[in-house]
């Protein structure tokens, strides 16, 4: 056995305090370009102008920009998985593990993901790792020889037709992600979403079978202690049996008390949401142990309420609302929020391409009682405008991380002014929030929105956080008797963009 490192309680996750800085590692930086093609593997081609062939990003094309992921402001990485995905095609993303032991050699080795680790400890920052524990890659080693009947869900199905497995053969899950809480739901509905492949080329992993429960346990551990992890995101979190998934994460954070974890249940529901964190009071008795979900419903409440017209049931009051339903969660400072990610198109594009709309957005999620979380590139307005929606798109090679790049994000060269505004506006926001209590633990208070505006306020001790969101396109006045329970009246106020001070009067 292994001696530890250090003890157990002194691995520290991330939590609200905390802004994560999400990346597809294939499209971030292209460090060492010898590892872009490995014979030995299935998919042996580089193809930048292709959205869904690999670019050769790799781990130290993570680690050599760590100077402009913390000088932005950012205090955690969550790079999307880079475990080997020994598949024939698609590989770059991650997501179809063909080995839960080992770093893809594209991406880099053992030594380089440790050392992405080590150079984030330093800086005082965090690594969060990416896992699956719902599916694996169809080429992974074991499905060569499956080492029992029920090692993935529908085996029998599968060894049938393996001579002919596409997604006619394959059982698809149903998706129908609410079987988990519906008290109505049929057996057969509950099965086709746990028990059914997400695609033909991701086996679904049995988590029943105690054998292959305790190997995801103990690999989750494995990578805790090798690297010293900040955190896992957990993907898929509604597909695997959801007892499995209380265990797993329990067994997790009984191990280490400190630590995080964040479940993606991709629901606009907050009752769906909020089921999977830990302290819901369920009706089922259901307890995940798990401390963190995705806040998919205010992602959407943001974005609808900045780009509508304002009316009664329109617009800012979708914000209001939104922030409204936290009397549901368990913990809302523990739910990581985020506007868009490695599979939702992204902010500039979900706003038409207003730049002002997109400092609106991400100003008021950063004022949040929440964990935030901002995809590489929002930064500097990356969009997948030309094809909304489209995952190689929206994974887009992010400017300067590779060789030859006309345009280069980590110096400001090439960058519209637009872009530069808005890289130096996420710095300033997100440097002030590490030294802010008030945003970090201070109570949150909230007008309902009036005459086109919304006031949120984050207020601890003699520190008042003021967002303001104006949606007129001419000047109006406001009586500021309406905010007096906050007690502003002869406070010195400083614009935290532009750095204006005023007197509230």
């Amino acid at each position: 056995m292994k001696s530890r490192v250090k003890a157990a309680e002194d691995f520290i996750g991330f939590n609200n305090s905390d802004a994560i800085y999400l990346i597809t590692p294939d499209r971030f930086g292209n460090a060492d370009a010898s590892n872009d093609i490995n014979k030995n593997l299935h998919e042996t081609t580089i193809d930048r102008s292709h959205g869904y062939k690999r670019h050769g990003g790799d781990i130290q094309g993570i680690t050599n920009h760590l100077d402009y992921i913390e000088n932005l402001g950012f205090t955690s990485v969550w790079p999307t998985p880079v475990l080997e995905n020994n598949m024939y095609n698609g590989s770059y993303h991650g997501y179809a593990i063909t080995d839960y032991y080992k770093v893809d050699p594209r991406f880099g080795n053992l030594s380089d993901y440790k050392k992405l680790a080590d150079e984030l400890r330093k800086r005082g920052m965090k690594l969060i790792m990416d896992q699956v524990a719902n599916h694996c890659g169809l080429e992974h080693w074991w499905m060569k020889d499956l080492p029992f009947e029920d090692w993935v869900n529908n085996q029998k199905n599968y060894e049938e037709n393996i001579e002919n497995w596409n997604n006619k053969t394959n059982i698809n899950s149903n998706h129908r992600r609410t079987t988990n809480q519906d008290s109505y739901a049929s057996e057969s509905d509950r099965k086709g979403n746990n028990e059914g492949w997400f695609v033909s080329t991701m086996p679904d992993l049995n988590q029943r079978n105690p054998y292959l429960a305790k190997y995801i346990i103990q690999n989750s551990i494995w990578w805790i202690e090798t690297l010293g992890l900040g955190g896992i995101r957990q993907d898929t979190y509604p597909y695997p049996d959801k007892d499995f998934m209380s265990d797993w994460a329990g067994a997790i954070m009984h191990e280490y008390p400190n630590f995080s974890i964040v479940g993606e249940e991709w629901s606009y529901n907050p009752l769906l949401v909020g089921y999977w964190q830990k302290g819901t009071k369920n009706k089922d008795g259901y307890e995940s142990n798990l401390k963190s979900t995705m806040d998919f419903p205010m992602q959407k409440a943001i974005i609808e309420g900045i780009n509508e017209e304002e009316s009664w049931d329109k617009g800012l009051v979708k914000l209001y609302e939104g922030l409204a339903n936290d009397f549901y969660y368990a913990s809302p400072k523990d739910i990581m929020v985020f506007l868009d990610n490695h599979d939702k198109s992204r902010l500039f594009t979900e706003v038409q391409e207003d730049a002002v709309k997109a400092k609106i957005a991400l100003s008021y999620m950063l004022m949040l009682p929440r964990i935030p979380q901002i995809y590489y590139g929002t930064e500097i307005l990356m969009n997948d405008t030309a094809k909304p929606g489209d995952h190689g798109l929206i994974r887009t090679d992010f400017p300067g991380g590779f060789k030859d790049d006309a345009i280069n994000a980590f110096t400001k060269e090439g960058l519209s002014e637009e872009q530069k505004s808005m890289q130096d506006f996420v710095a300033t926001i997100l440097n002030y929030r590490k030294n802010s209590g008030a945003i970090k633990q201070g109570k949150t208070l909230h007008f309902a929105p009036y005459k086109g505006t919304y006031f949120l306020f984050r207020i601890y001790n003699d520190e008042v956080v003021v967002h303001i969101i104006n949606k007129n396109e001419k000047p109006i006045s406001l009586d500021l008797n309406r905010f007096k329970e906050v007690g502003l009246v002869g406070k010195k106020f400083k614009n935290l963009i532009t750095g204006e001070n005023f007197i509230s009067e």
